[in-house]
Parts: structure tokens; sequence; C-alpha cells
């Protein structure tokens, strides 16, 4: 099992690399550089290691665990009765159909840690999904290294990411995001993997949005005519090609169609980038000022 996020002791390993990284480049400047440089990099770390949620596995708690089998334990109430009931059918079926065994652990003040290896026979086939609101994200995962085959470590951040920050928490609670999670693990499981999480959230299509038409804007700005009877600079373009094509494709088109289906979403970026490119094109035009009348 690589219980790997939020990891207090992978962030600070992450958090003392780049002290070091400071304090080395520091070295080249003078004494006092040095002191001010250092100690405001390792307060920095040390507000991070302060506010960063304590894992499951830090503490070894067994009596918490119930005394019948189960692969829920909502010890935070975050659930209610019909939801944990239905929840437990749920992912016993699943187990049952596919093999792959998902467990929920939710905590507050009080947690069983380790004690949830043995309690569920956590293996290389298991999903545990530990609800923590103390944090600023409120989800975080110890996968089975069979796991990382169909679902590799770009999709727990992603996940983590979209169903456990504060924003979705608010808008539609914090069991809604428990069970949208596992709804998402499931299908993919299912279907035999995903690089990335399924679904384009509106916040992230507008920023593919934005993107494609940055990258149109550019296209546009490198293809204005610069001699006499040329109409669109192609060899311009072609040279700006990396960053608009970047832009447009790479952060623009790609997350659209490895996420969803639906093709509004990706002829509305399709159809920004070419405004983009129009505007920026005849923003010379727009900018001529208008003849003088004569007195």
């Amino acid at each position: 099992m690589t219980f790997f996020l939020n990891s207090k002791k992978n962030l600070f390993v992450l958090t003392v690399e780049v002290v070091e990284i400071y304090i080395k480049k520091s070295m080249q400047h003078s004494f006092w550089r040095r002191i001010l440089v250092s100690v405001a990099v390792f307060f920095l770390a040390g507000s991070i290691w302060a506010m960063h949620p304590t894992p499951a596995y830090a503490y070894n708690n067994p009596e918490l665990l119930p005394s019948a089998p189960t692969p829920v334990i909502d010890l935070a109430k975050t659930l209610t009765d019909a939801q944990e009931t239905d929840l437990v059918k749920e992912l016993d079926n699943f187990q049952t159909q596919t093999g792959w065994k998902l467990r929920v652990l939710t905590q507050y003040d009080r947690t069983p840690g380790r004690a949830v290896i043995n309690f569920w026979g956590l293996d290389d086939k298991s999903i545990l999904l530990v609800s923590d609101a103390r944090g600023g994200n409120i989800l975080s995962f110890s996968v089975g290294d069979a796991v990382y085959e169909l679902l590799p470590r770009t999709f727990w951040i992603e996940l983590q990411t979209r169903f456990g920050n504060l924003y979705y928490v608010r808008e539609n609670g914090e069991d809604q995001a428990i069970l949208d999670t596992l709804k998402t693990v499931e299908g993919c499981l299912v279907k035999g993997g995903c690089n990335v999480v399924p679904g384009l959230p509106r916040e992230q299509w507008i920023l593919t949005l934005v993107s494609s038409i940055l990258g149109g804007v550019i296209c546009g700005f490198a293809g204005q005519s610069r001699a006499e009877g040329q109409i669109f600079a192609w060899q311009w373009a072609l040279i700006f090609s990396p960053l608009w094509g970047i832009l447009f494709l790479a952060f623009g088109v790609g997350p659209v169609v490895t996420r969803t289906n639906e093709w509004l979403p990706l002829f509305r970026n399709i159809a920004g980038f070419l405004m983009g490119v129009l505007v920026a094109y005849l923003s010379p035009i727009f900018s001529r000022s208008s003849p003088t009348p004569e007195a």
C-alpha cells in the first residue's frame, strides 16, 4: 500500500529540499541576506507543517474500530444513516463483482490509524479513501500498487483536487464529495482505467477557453501582414506556433477531449481561438486614427 496524499513526511522532505536550494543560492550573497532567506524559508516550512492535517496512519487505535466487519467507518459522522447503509451495500457488491476493495474512513479528532490495515486486510487491490475536515482538502487516499496500472498517480492528485477542495465541499457537502469521488473511481475501474478524471467542471472549462482565446490572440498578432501585398504572415505564425499551439492544443483542446465526449465545449474553444485570431489580426485597422476633418 502506498499512502502518498496528505503526507506530512513527503511534504516536509520537499520543503527541506527547497530550503537547501535557497541556502545554496544565498551563499553567493551577503551574510545578512543568507540569514533572512534561511529564516523566511524555514518559517514557510514550519507553517506548512503546522497547518497540514495528520494522516490516517499516524496512530494506531484499534479500540475505535467497529466490532462487525464493514467497508465504511464514519467516525466524523459525515454520512447519514441511510447514506452509510447504501454505501456499505454498494461497496460490498462492487468488491464481489470486480474484486476491487474500496474502503472509506472519515475522521476528525479521532482515528484508528494503522489499525485499519489489518481490520480491512488492505492489499495491492485496495483503495482507502480518508476524509478529514481539519485540512484545506478533506480527501486523501491510500492506494494499492495494482491500482496504479489502471489509475496513475496524476489521476489521484486530480481527483483529490476536484472533489476535496473547499469550494466543492462548501457547495455540495462533505458527504456528496465522498460519494462523488467513489462513483468516479468505480466508473474508471469498471471501464478498465482512466488517465484523467472524467468530466469537465465549469471552472476547468473556463480556463481552457481563456487559454484558447489567448492562443488565438498570439497567432493573430504573429500573422499580421508586414509587407505590401501580403495577406497573412504565415512564416511568423509558424515561428510562434510552439507558443500559441501549446495554449490552444495542449491547454485548450486537450483537457476537453480527454475528459468529455460533449462537442459544445470543444466548439466554443475553437470559436474562441478563431475569434482571438481575428481580433488580433484586425487590431491595426481598429487602432488607426480616423482622419481629422478639415476646418
